[in-house]
This record gives C-alpha cells, sequence and structure tokens, in this order.
C-alpha cells in the first residue's frame, strides 16, 4: 500500500493509523475494505459515530436527496427547512414519547463543543463555576471539557496551563463493589468545612467509553439525581458516546428512569459519520442571551436531513431497540467466555457493559494491545480502552448482521486464543 504521503504529512498525534496502518476506501455496515480489496468486520464503528454502519442506505438516500435539491448545507443558525424538520422529528420521535420537555441548543459539531456549551450554560443559569465529574471520565479536550476528563495523557498535553473549575469524585465502583461512593459526594456537600464549592452542575457518562466500559448502577444513578434534586444542582449526562442506542435505548439514562438537566449528544447524532452535536436543556436554563455563545458551524443542514431520516427509520417504534438489546446480550455472553477462559489460565478478566457498549477488561495494556494487534491481523478492527488501554472494546454498528457479529467475535475469540498460546 501506498503510505508514504500518509506517513510524510500526517502529523505524529495520529492514533488510529497507527493500530490500523492500511489505506481503507470503501465501507458498507459493518465491514471496511483497504485499497488491496480485503475485508475487515468493523468493531470499532468510528468510535461509536457510525451506530447505523458505513453508508446506511436510508440515510445516504436522505442525503442525496437533499443535496440533489439545492438545499441549504451552510446557513449558520439561519432558520432552513431542514432544521426546522430535524426539530420536529426529534421532538415528535424521541421527545414526546420519552415525556421530555428540552429546549434545543446547537453549537458546534464535535461532542467537546457541547460539552463546552453544557458546563458554561450550566455556570450561567446557576452563578457557580465549579463542576462535579468523575473519576475515569472523558468529556473531550477543549480546555473546559478538558477540565472534566480524568486522563492524564490528555490532561498533561495542555502545555502547563493549569486546568480549573472541576472536582472530581469517585465513580460507581471505583472505591470497590461494597462502597457506594455518592456517599462521599453527600457528605462533602454537607460539610462546611469539606472544600467543596458547592456545584452548578454534575457531569456523568452512565457508561464510560474511554475510561474503560465503566457502567453506572442504575440504583446509583437514581441517588445521584436525588442528591443534585436535594442540593439545587444541575444533573448533565454526557451521552456523547453511550447516547443515540448504543446502550439499548436512545438515551443511556433512560434505563435508570433519571430525567436530567441537560443532556450532551454528537457521535451518532447524524446517524451518517457527518459531524453534528446538540445540547438538551430545560427550558427554564435557557439562559443564554443572542449570541452568547455561537460558532459557524452551528447546526449543519446536511446532518439535520441524515439524523432526521434516522430517527424516522430505527426509532418511531421499539423494534430497533429491542434488537440492540439482543445483539448486547450475544456480546455480553461470548465475552464472559473469553473472560471464564482467560482467567482460567491466570489472566484475571471480566466482562461489562451495557446493550452493544461492551468490554473485556484483561487487566493489562500489553495484553489487550496484543489481543486487538491479532484480531486486526485476522480481519477485525476492534481498540481498547481503559486508563492503561487495558479494556478490550466492542463497538460494532448496532445494525451488524448476525452473521458478522458472530464472525467478529469469532475471530475475536480466536486471537485471544492464539496471543495467550
Amino acid at each position: 500500500m501506498q503510505t508514504q504521503t500518509l506517513e510524510r504529512m500526517e502529523s505524529n498525534v495520529r492514533t488510529y493509523s497507527r493500530s490500523f496502518p492500511v489505506v481503507f476506501t470503501t465501507a458498507m455496515n459493518a465491514r471496511l475494505t483497504d485499497e488491496n480489496g480485503r475485508e475487515y468486520i468493523d468493531f470499532l464503528a468510528g468510535a461509536g459515530t457510525l451506530n447505523y454502519g458505513h453508508n446506511n442506505p436510508h440515510l445516504k438516500q436522505a442525503l442525496l436527496d437533499y443535496l440533489a435539491s439545492d438545499g441549504i448545507v451552510h446557513g449558520l443558525d439561519f432558520w432552513t427547512a431542514a432544521k426546522r424538520d430535524y426539530l420536529e422529528t426529534l421532538e415528535e420521535v424521541i421527545l414526546k414519547p420519552r415525556g421530555l420537555d428540552y429546549k434545543i441548543q446547537l453549537p458546534g459539531p464535535t461532542g467537546t463543543n457541547a460539552v463546552e456549551a453544557a458546563i458554561r450554560l450550566a455556570r450561567v443559569a446557576k452563578g457557580r463555576h465549579n463542576i462535579v465529574t468523575f473519576t475515569n471520565g472523558f468529556h473531550g479536550v477543549t480546555m473546559g471539557s478538558l477540565a472534566t476528563t480524568g486522563n492524564r495523557k490528555f490532561r498533561e498535553a495542555t502545555g502547563g496551563i493549569p486546568l480549573q473549575g472541576a472536582a472530581f469524585m469517585p465513580f460507581d465502583g471505583y472505591l470497590g463493589e461494597n462502597t457506594d461512593t455518592l456517599d462521599y459526594f453527600e457528605k462533602l456537600l454537607a460539610d462546611k468545612s469539606g472544600g467543596l464549592d458547592t456545584p452548578a452542575a454534575v457531569i456523568i457518562e452512565t457508561v464510560q467509553g474511554e475510561g474503560g466500559i465503566n457502567v453506572a448502577g442504575l440504583e446509583w444513578l437514581k441517588r445521584l439525581e436525588q442528591i443534585c434534586r436535594s442540593n439545587d444542582i444541575l444533573l448533565i449526562v454526557d451521552d456523547i458516546q453511550a447516547g443515540c442506542g448504543r446502550t439499548g435505548k436512545f438515551f443511556s439514562f433512560e434505563h435508570a428512569g433519571i430525567t436530567p438537566d441537560i443532556v450532551t449528544n454528537s457521535k451518532s447524532l447524524s446517524g451518517f459519520g457527518l459531524p453534528f452535536a446538540h445540547v438538551l436543556m430545560r427550558p427554564e436554563l435557557d439562559k443564554w442571551k443572542p449570541g452568547q455563545y455561537n460558532g459557524t458551524f452551528r447546526g449543519f443542514n446536511l446532518a439535520f436531513a441524515t439524523a432526521a431520516a434516522a430517527m424516522r427509520q430505527y426509532w418511531s417504534d421499539d423494534t430497533f431497540e429491542r434488537d440492540v438489546q439482543r445483539k448486547g446480550e450475544i456480546v455480553a455472553d461470548r465475552f464472559q467466555k473469553i473472560a471464564a477462559w482467560l482467567t482460567e489460565r491466570g489472566i484475571e478478566a471480566t466482562e461489562r457493559g451495557r446493550g452493544l457498549m461492551r468490554g473485556i477488561d484483561v487487566g493489562s495494556g500489553e495484553i489487550a494491545d496484543k489481543i486487538t494487534g491479532k484480531a486486526f491481523e485476522n480481519g477485525l478492527v476492534i481498540e481498547t480502552s481503559g486508563q492503561d488501554g487495558e479494556v478490550v472494546k466492542c463497538l460494532c454498528p448496532l445494525t451488524i448482521p448476525d452473521e458478522d457479529l458472530q464472525q467478529g467475535l469469532d475471530i475475536l475469540e480466536e486471537s485471544v486464543k492464539q496471543v495467550i498460546a
């Protein structure tokens, strides 16, 4: 393959091309093809951006039709027919059936743009600066969102500029299975000498993606919501990776039956891999003055078209939701068996996750890297996560055919056995 130009000109900051050093040319649903014609099953899906698969035909047709009609592509925050259709579809298909009443802010098109907007809105609404976040959380790498991100690798890349405005609390399970970490948070809130500035908001991922597929318990999430309500603290759910169906519900917080004050979505929101983000907020929190938070690419009309098509195609009833949960059980069962096989051979391994957001913790980044490297040799694209990259993480497309899902799991299992052997 001709990679010389890519290696010579692209910055050292690149990551995925180091793990998967081939030139990809085409893709369809859960399969990628390189320029030599070799196919790979995709258990990465754009790090959760392609929940509906590569080049989804329903969404592609909506995009082509919109382009063919000479619809507005870029329009700042003009009102457009595409924006109206998106908002009406979001309200009718997603929000109303779930009893949710939110206003929608369209920030810049990435996840970190949405988080920056959410935490700044919380500060404006409450008149306080502090944001409580959690160990192993990942919320982005721009300065505001980075302050709420736990990973040292990202935090050390600021060039020495201090990160401010956030206080870290232990995530569910961080101190062991028998310790409710919210006891510590509640104690600090009640203690006038505890050193915790009263937060404007708490921001949380219900399943931590980059942090290692750490799953917050449903009762734990309900208690967190209650603590926030009792202390006049806003609850922000960062649903950028765990949302848009990844956990088996459109919003990951639906499993716990909670109602956040603010929600951030991006990644698979457009459905087609187009950059797109929104912030959902309770109407009374919309304290912005006109133009106070803006951006040249807020509200991407092509993404409006594909996002609306995705919601109509997959979320008009619960058929797709139930299928995602079914596939999630298939992955969970196989991951549990692989973890048990590893444990029998002296490598303590555990399976965890929710829906089709699953991981196997093999306890070592070195071992996990060898497994994912061998899997790529065998035709599977899959990555790692966790503080040391010790978790092999499955984020396959939610639309993956059962045959591809089983084949991908077969490849992973065989790769594990090849590495350990």
